[in-house]
């Protein structure tokens, strides 16, 4: 359901808009405000913010007027609206300075002279919590407790003071994410580390005041015997993601691959600074559209009809891969320039899923893999929305690409025979392939994305991997999990299909490619690019039973 007045998602079970605070119908206002003695006041009538004794919220504080601000219920169910009373210093939501009735939202910060009031939903223990930034300019003594006594260590890989590199955001998700429903988001690049209650609990921590020997007797006064292991864990995992400065110091980056390949193959990117208001823009005049219950139905029905009508074309021979009014090379850069406009679709639809989900891109722009461009916006923000918003945002790529090759598809068998017809059947091709690479599991891919959320199962890919490679080679130790167990067959199964369909359409077309070019020329391209189908599954298969051998022989 999308909010009536900022057309975002409604949070299920929510009875307010956490983007705009409007209230569900029926439902109450339910926003708090936060006092400077940690007081609650509820927001269900006319409140009063000033100097003078009758004030509702009385602070006591020459900066502040003796009638500084009121907030009321707006009447519509909007949410509460806060007005400046004509004080000295004016009043400010969000560091923006109030002229007019302006709606409180959950999170919103009330600034008044130098006091600061904080906009709350109340929430109990299972759900989920506001997103906490702390810029780069900050550092962790923000969150952090009393600094303890100094003392002295030996140095770690984590540095003789542990301290968490600036710039980052912190969530705990709602409890049905599972025990490690803390994400700790790095701004600069994304990077994220999943923590449990006790681990966020020793991050406060990680300030750079506290030696290594006075975390470990804190983490075992605070959580007992139990806290020394979190604590290594939760060190390690910061330390593996390069998150933790080493006594203060920042780490200087990640190095550029040496000599000339390595510089030529090292991706470039070109980022674009006003991405994230571009699509918020293009969420609101027009895009939530696409999010409204008869356009979704309508759109997954397009990509149902439009699979079926490429099959039929590729069973019919309407069209021929790379090839367009029988030139190779005309047809090859029609695929080029459709797979990247379909790729920038794709990067838009997560976009706008974001957008709908109340969320930022954090960036966007284009990369260079190679001589290979292609678009990519950057979703992280969207590991602070509960599972199944997460498992949105990845599918909504997959599903852009079904739904353009579908669309590509109708259009392809609509026309006649031609120039026109070969395009379109370049275009509906190359979606169809976009979309089997971003769904495969054995890729770290939007497909492979929704499997984890859906599975509950983090690091899948390399903990399956390493428990079939022990199995079938042999070797023991380590416990097997069904899951897993499931997961590599059923990546094995994916791409073992895949590739025989790709297979099977090349050889339909092996007579118009013959026409082309030589067969000398034919037959190794497409060997090729049948060993490059069932390269992962050789690479699963092969090396392990190379080391069951081995492990007989000696």
């Amino acid at each position: 359901m999308l909010c009536p007045d900022c057309r975002r998602r409604l949070e299920r079970g929510a009875d307010h808009c956490r983007v705009c605070g409007a209230a569900r119908a029926g439902a109450g206002l339910p926003l708090e405000l936060v006092l400077p003695d940690h007081a609650r006041l509820p927001l269900v009538g006319d409140v009063a913010i000033g100097r003078a004794p009758a004030s509702t919220v009385r602070l006591d504080d020459p900066t502040v007027s003796r009638a500084h601000a009121r907030i009321r219920a707006s009447g519509n169910g909007a949410g509460p609206l806060i007005e400046d009373a004509g004080s000295s210093y004016g009043t400010w939501l969000d560091g923006v300075r109030v002229t007019g009735p302006a709606i409180l939202h959950d999170g919103a910060r009330i600034k008044l002279g130098d006091q600061e009031l904080l906009v709350e939903r109340r929430r109990d223990g299972n759900d989920a919590g506001r997103t906490i930034n702390v810029p780069t300019a900050n550092s962790l003594v923000l969150l952090s407790a009393d600094a303890g006594s100094a003392g002295t260590t030996a140095g770690t890989r984590f540095g003789m003071r542990p301290r968490v590199r600036r710039g980052f955001a912190m969530k705990r998700l709602e409890a049905a994410e599972g025990a490690r429903r803390w994400v700790l988001r790095y701004n600069r690049d994304g990077r994220f580390v999943r923590m449990s209650d006790d681990e966020a609990e020793l991050f406060s921590l990680l300030d750079g005041r506290h030696q290594l020997a006075e975390l470990v007797r804190e983490s075992e006064q605070r959580l007992g015997p139990a806290g020394p292991a979190a604590l290594v864990r939760l060190l390690g995992d910061l330390a593996d993601r390069g998150l933790l400065e080493s006594d203060g110091a920042e780490t200087s980056g990640e190095a550029r691959p040496a000599g000339r390949f390595g510089a030529f193959a090292t991706p470039r990117s070109w980022m674009w600074p006003g991405a994230g208001d571009f699509f918020d823009r293009l969420y609101r005049d027009g895009g939530w559209r696409l999010f409204s219950p008869p356009a979704l139905a309508a759109l997954g029905g397009l990509a149902l009809i439009g699979l079926a009508v490429f099959v039929y074309l590729v069973a019919g021979r309407y069209g021929t891969p790379f090839v367009v009014a029988s030139k190779v090379g005309l047809g090859g850069l029609v695929f080029l320039i459709g797979r990247f406009a379909v790729a920038a679709l794709h990067e838009t639809a997560h976009a706008l899923t974001m957008a709908c989900f109340g969320r930022r891109v954090r960036g966007a722009g284009l990369k260079l893999v190679l001589v290979f461009p292609y678009a990519f916006v950057d979703t992280s923000d969207a590991w602070f929305e509960p599972r199944r918003r997460r498992m949105a945002v990845s599918a909504a790529g997959p599903a852009s690409d079904l739904v353009l090759g579908g669309l590509f598809a109708i259009c392809c068998l609509a026309l006649p025979a031609g120039a026109g017809r070969d395009i379109f059947f370049q275009l509906a091709f190359g979606a169809y392939v976009a979309s089997f690479f971003n769904l495969n599991p054995l890729l770290p891919r939007d497909g492979y994305q929704v499997l984890v959320d859906l599975l509950h199962e983090p690091h899948l890919r390399e903990r399956a991997r390493e428990q079939l490679f022990r199995r079938v080679s042999g070797r023991s130790g380590g416990s097997d999990s069904r899951v897993l167990a499931r997961y590599s067959l059923f990546s094995i199964g994916w791409s073992v299909v895949g590739g025989s369909v790709a297979v099977a359409a090349s050889l339909r077309y092996e007579t118009a490619f013959a026409r082309i070019a030589p067969p000398s020329v034919v037959w190794p391209a497409m060997a090729a690019l049948w060993l490059g189908l069932f390269a992962p599954v050789l690479a699963m298969l092969v090396w392990p039973l190379l080391e069951r051998r081995r492990l007989r022989v000696g």
